[in-house]
């Protein structure tokens, strides 16, 4: 079995959020395809599995999600699950519970580290997208409480760099409270997801 790569350092001015990963470069590289993430969402969302399950999960053939599972690995994303992985089918964990994405990657001259940006942000937007369409589409399903506690809501402010920067961080700051003092035991506790899309616009748009 070959060794499990070492974890790459997170850049000294961006440090990752408790059990994230920060992405580098290489990292980027080797998580920008649309299975990838979506086997990594799956594994931190659903907890392990086998390639065949995912597979069936995914609606993908075993030999794929195999296959992008160990590229996952040798970038250090998921790994044995050596509890589970005791028959002849191997079990894969997540490494980590989320992703950052550090912005300097946006200013990389590697046309490869380009195009994985757009592929990863094109698929956190499409991932969101479904999340969103998903609750829409289901929520006569959910007691009438949480209708009146879901959220969606959209902005318009006009604001320079600097104070946008400002208000992604307070956000941030706020939703880190509320997880620090979750109550994941409570009766009526839920797992709640939560987007935050900020970009500017041209006024004609």
């Amino acid at each position: 079995m070959p060794e499990k790569p070492e974890p790459e350092p997170a850049p000294e001015d961006k440090p990752a959020p408790p059990g994230s990963r920060v992405l580098d470069p290489r990292s980027l590289r080797g998580l920008a395809h649309p299975l990838r993430i979506q086997l990594l969402r799956s594994l931190r969302r659903h907890g392990p599995a086998t390639a065949s399950q995912l597979a069936e999960r995914l609606g993908e053939s075993s030999g794929a999600t195999s296959y992008h599972l160990r590229q996952l690995a040798a970038h250090g994303f998921v790994e044995d699950d050596p509890e589970r992985g005791k028959g002849r089918e191997r079990w894969w964990k997540a490494v980590h519970q989320g992703t950052a994405f550090d912005e300097s990657l946006y200013k990389n001259p590697d046309p490869e580290v380009q195009g994985a940006v757009e592929v990863f942000l094109h698929e956190v937007a499409n991932i969101h997208t479904q999340e969103l369409n998903t609750f829409i589409g289901n929520r006569h399903e959910w007691v009438d409480v949480w209708s009146g506690a879901s959220d969606i809501s959209d902005f318009t402010l006009h604001l320079t760099p600097e104070r946008a920067r400002e208000l992604n961080g307070r956000i941030h700051e706020l939703i880190g409270e509320y997880r620090d003092t979750a109550e994941p035991d409570a009766p009526d506790s839920q797992r709640v997801r939560m987007h935050l899309h900020a970009f500017p616009q041209h006024g004609a748009n």
